[in-house]
């Protein structure tokens, strides 16, 4: 299998410092603005949330192309929630949002993989068992 980075670099306190992310083809800023409030750069939390909807959407289109279908399009949006727990801030939740468009795949077919993608995704295996609640709204449109 394959070994991935990413590295961010902070400067700074939290409240007025500033950092950057890198990974890959992808160098930006991120700031506690950017976080906690609005302000312009990322933050941890879309990053989850893009690899989160990125993973599931390949588990899923692996799972109807084991089918024998041919999946047009696997568009997952991410979700993820900061909140806090008596330890402090965490992620409380992640709501998958699906839209799938692909012929011949049936509907009660379409809801099993989208469970099992759900559930077995590299992804949602990470966070299963942590603080994080997965959920799933999946839609297809033939």
């Amino acid at each position: 299998m394959t070994t991935r980075k990413a590295k961010s670099l902070w400067n700074g306190t939290l409240k007025d410092g500033k950092g950057t992310m890198n990974f890959s083809n992808y160098s930006g800023p991120f700031t506690f603005v950017s976080r906690f409030e609005k302000g312009n750069g990322t933050n941890p939390e879309e990053l989850i949330g893009a690899a989160h909807s990125g993973c599931y959407s390949m588990f899923l289109a692996a799972l109807i192309s084991g089918e024998g279908l041919n999946p047009e399009k696997v568009e997952t949006v991410a979700s993820v929630t900061l909140g806090k727990d008596e330890s402090g801030p965490c992620i409380t939740k992640i709501q998958l949002e699906c839209e799938v468009i692909c012929e011949g795949l049936a509907q009660e077919k379409f809801e099993e993989l989208s469970i099992a993608a759900k559930e077995k995704c590299p992804i949602s295996r990470l966070y299963a068992g942590g603080t994080a609640e997965i959920l799933l709204n999946a839609k297809l449109d033939n």
